[in-house]
């Protein structure tokens, strides 16, 4: 004898909502299917500038090239440069460029990329018209502030090497006071832009794996300070006073550093100094205007100076026909923080002498007359001794001496 089973009232509403939405699925699985939603498509990029460079020297080499607004035929505006885009046209991939602003006015009027030439080669690169661009911070490799947080500093870096120096504030502190312009190098052994970290941590004089500040650069010149020179003596302002960022990267940093008027041979002389470091580069770039109180130009005799300290024990080079003074010498003996070589470079035609003085090497040039300065660490990874150091130095007059080729025409 079978008995009737009585399904539950919740249970009979819950078979037919199911059997509502089958019903639904299936009406819809037999709809024709509908296209996605159009996706948001990049503008289209406008052909403006063919750019062709060429290498002639005989050796490889990755650089940046730039180009000012009148060497972009086609650009309607300084506006428009943050809307250029870069594109080699070998492999069609996008490269990596930037606006500079190389005349404060807060427009940029000069493009810089950076490329990698071989050896007596030629590649050609299209500027193109597109949307803003813009960069992640993947994409920086250089960096610069002023540091009011540790006595008015400017410190710079990129992805091979760091500096700094010093301002105002740093004159009349009561621990350590300490008047100079020089220059001071920091060492690293990462590509990553350490300089907030280090200041946020402020234990930056030992090495934690990144590298540190183990140079002593005191009142000397440090690592290419400048100065004027008149009669054989050499006359150094005081710490800079005002300080700007004209281009924050991501692959050029450019900023320049004010510096009150100081006595030369009985002159009063101000001084601006611009100072560059491009991504990949071990050299900063240095170049100051000078002006006298009257006006008048400095006198024919006095010499624009740049120098590198001279540690005790160190292994110094002077090689005018190259154009650069080096200086070789171990970091922290008590540490042991390893070895650093110091280089100020300029070009061999500006140089009227060499000397060591006070402490320093000094080049002495005929200005107004930029200069190069930089260092290489034992500890980097890209140079084990001061050999392979000396041959970078030597390869960066060389490129110095040969220039890239560069032309552009409107396509």
């Amino acid at each position: 004898m079978y008995r009737s089973r009585v399904i539950p009232k919740a249970l009979r509403m819950s078979a037919r909502l199911l059997a509502a939405v089958s019903l639904v699925l299936a009406a819809a699985s037999l709809a024709p299917a509908q296209a996605p939603p159009p996706s948001p498509t990049r503008p289209a990029l406008v052909a403006l500038t063919e750019v062709a460079i060429r290498n002639d020297a005989p050796f490889a080499r990755t650089e940046i090239v730039e180009l000012g607004i009148k060497d972009m035929p086609g650009l309607a505006k300084p506006a428009d440069i943050e809307r250029i885009h870069v594109v080699n046209a070998a492999t069609g991939a996008e490269v990596v460029s930037q606006g500079v602003d190389t005349n404060g006015d807060y427009d940029d009027d000069t493009l810089v990329f950076q490329v990698t030439m071989g050896a007596r080669t030629a590649a050609r690169y299209r500027l193109d018209l597109g949307a803003v661009r813009s960069h992640g911070k993947e994409d920086f490799r250089v960096y610069g502030r002023f540091v009011r947080e540790r006595f008015d500093d400017f410190a710079w870096e990129n992805d091979k090497v760091a500096f700094r120096m010093y301002g105002e504030a740093l004159e009349t502190w009561e621990r350590e006071p300490l008047t100079s312009s020089s220059v001071d190098a920091w060492v690293k052994k990462t590509p990553k832009l350490t300089l907030n970290d280090w200041y946020l941590v402020d234990d930056y004089h030992k090495d934690h794996g990144e590298g540190g500040d183990f140079y002593p650069a005191g009142k000397t010149r440090g690592c290419g300070g400048s100065g004027l020179m008149s009669d054989g003596k050499l006359h150094v302002s005081k710490n800079f006073r005002g300080s700007r960022v004209l281009s924050r990267g991501p692959i050029r940093l450019l900023f320049e550093l004010t510096y009150d008027a100081w006595d030369v041979a009985g002159v009063k002389v101000s001084e601006t100094k611009r100072v560059s470091l491009d991504a990949g580069s071990n050299f900063s770039r240095f170049e100051s205007v000078y002006r006298t109180e009257s006006g008048a130009p400095l006198p024919e005799s006095v010499l624009w100076s740049a120098g590198t300290k001279k540690e005790k024990g160190a292994d110094v080079r002077i090689d005018a026909r190259q154009g650069f003074i080096r200086a070789w010498e171990e970091l922290n003996r008590y540490s042991k923080d390893g070895w650093m070589g110091c280089a100020v470079i300029a070009d061999p035609a500006r140089i009227a002498s060499t000397q060591e003085l006070g402490g320093d090497v000094l080049v002495n040039l005929r200005g107004p007359a930029p200069y190069y300065a930089g260092t290489g660490w034992d500890r980097s990874g890209d140079f084990k001794a001061m050999a392979d150091f000396d041959a970078h130095v030597e390869m960066f007059a060389r490129r110095l001496a040969s220039p890239l080729v560069v032309e552009a025409r409107k396509r």
